[in-house]
This record gives C-alpha cells, structure tokens and sequence, in this order.
C-alpha cells in the first residue's frame, strides 16, 4: 500500500472545491459560515417528510424506516403502481389521496413534490465500525453544510459503490426532505455515520484497514496516478474553506484532481463524484 504522510502547516492552502453559489474560502457575506444542526436533530425544518418519487420509493423500500404517514395524488398513486407498489398490496402504510396543493401545504414552501410525500422516522444512529461494515469505499465529509450538495453526493455515493458516509454531527445538514431529495434515493442506500470528532473518526478507519485519502486543489499527487489498497475512504471538505487543519494531517495522502483548463475548482459534489467514479473504476 502507498502511504505517505502530509506534514502539518500553519495555515490551509485552497482546497479546489467550490461551493454552489460561493467562490473560494466561503466568499458570499453572511452565508459564508452556516449553523449546522445540534446533536440529534435530524428531522429539519419539514417535520419528517421526505417528497419525490425517487426519495420516497427508496425509503418505502428501505427495511430499517418506518413510514407514519403517506400522501398521494392520484397521478402518484398510478406512477407509484408502475413502480411495483400498488396500495393495499406492497405499502407498507395506508396512503392518503390528496391533491397537491393539499401536500404542498404540508412541505417546506418551493418543495418540489411530484404529488408524492412520506413522513417518516429518523435513521438509525450509526458507528463508524457499524456504518463500515462490509464497505470497501467511503466518503468523509469535513463541514459539508449545503443540503443539495451533501444530497447529490450521497447519490454518487449509492452509484459508484460507496457504502457509508461519515459527517460531523455538528455543522452538516439535517437528513431531512431538501437533502432526500436531492440524494434522489441515495440516502437509504449508504449507511451514514454521524461524529462529534472527526479527526477520531479517520483514525478509526485506519484502524478498520482503510486508506484515508483527502481531495485537495493543491494535493502532492494527482488521483488518478495514486495506487490506491483495496479500502479506501475518501475525505472532502467544506464548500468554499477545504479541508481543516486537522483533518489534512490526519489524511494518509491529499490528492487533486487533475485540471487542464483556465478554471481549476469544482463544485464539491461535482469533485466528490469524479473522485468516486474514480476509485471504482480501478476497484
């Protein structure tokens, strides 16, 4: 296995990862440093409903949640039949037929709903030996506090063979109906683990045979030339600020994404599903 340890630095270099609507180092006023959620919430601001097709089909067919409440139109209700869940038959919850102003009336305003909304329980509380478990590949979020993009790796996640996440319980978005959303399914996929240090949380996967790799503009080598073991864990930071400090010297290589034109940053989801397309691709 290539190991090679990155000495530590008084300050951070740019990462290369963009935040959506930021430029580098969190430019953007008053969005530039986001509140993240306390320890335990996970619900968000839309009660526990998770809402389009892909979002709801997903934990509709997911073992370990436990649907309370299930809205529908009767378009829905077809599209959802098609799908191989018919009411009465393969839900595990009676549905309630409504229109979709009337569920739109229950959401977060501006949620995209499809006539399709689920309200439901959290997701168990994971370790990361319990998240790991079986993985090959993983993903390391350092402060990624964008539900969208958190939302949109998740789903490269669940594509390239990704089997957990682990964030920071502090300053990462509720697992709610913006972030199922944009995950598109993925988020009962991967298995998610929630930190309170997460610098402990990449020394545990040391300790579980995973390689730590952080993704980094200014990375000593380029991705795709690193030979990679076979467990890999793959560690991105923040939008806009990069990786900590910390969590940079913890990583057991920072690598970058090789860039041949004018512009050298992506979007950290964009970065994270090139990254992961990656690693499977030599898996």
């Amino acid at each position: 296995m290539n190991k090679r340890k990155r000495p530590g630095s008084a300050g951070q270099k740019p990462s290369g990862l963009e935040d959506r609507n930021r430029g580098p180092r969190g430019q953007g006023g008053a969005h530039s440093q986001p509140r993240g959620p306390q320890r335990g919430h996970k619900g968000g601001g839309d009660e526990g409903f998770l809402y389009g097709f892909h979002a709801v089909s997903a934990a509709l067919r997911n073992p370990v949640r436990r649907a309370q409440r299930l809205l529908l139109t009767r378009n829905a209700e077809a599209e959802l039949a098609s799908q191989g869940l018919s009411l009465g038959k393969d839900l595990p919850i009676q549905a309630e037929i409504l229109g979709g102003d009337e569920i739109a009336a229950l959401l977060p305003p501006g949620a995209v709903h499809q006539g399709i909304a689920l309200k439901v329980t959290p997701l168990p509380e994971l370790t990361v030996d319990e998240a790991c478990d079986g993985a090959s590949r993983v993903v390391v979020l350092d402060q990624v506090t964008d539900p969208h993009n958190f939302g949109a790796i998740l789903r490269s996640a669940a594509v390239f063979g990704a089997g957990a996440l682990i964030t920071t319980d502090r300053n990462s978005p509720p697992l709610g109906g913006v972030l199922a959303k944009a995950a598109s399914g993925g988020l009962e996929k991967v298995r998610i683990a929630k930190v309170t240090n997460l610098v402990r949380a990449i020394d545990e996967l040391k300790d579980l045979g995973f390689e730590v790799i952080g993704l980094d503009g200014e990375g000593e080598v380029s991705l795709p030339e690193f030979k990679t073991g076979p467990k890999t864990a793959l560690v991105l930071g923040a939008e806009g600020a990069g990786l900590r400090r910390l969590t940079r010297e913890h990583c057991d290589v920072l690598a970058r994404l090789p860039a041949s034109g004018e512009m050298r940053s992506l979007n950290v989801s964009n970065a994270a599903a090139v990254a992961l397309y990656e690693l499977a691709r030599r898996a």
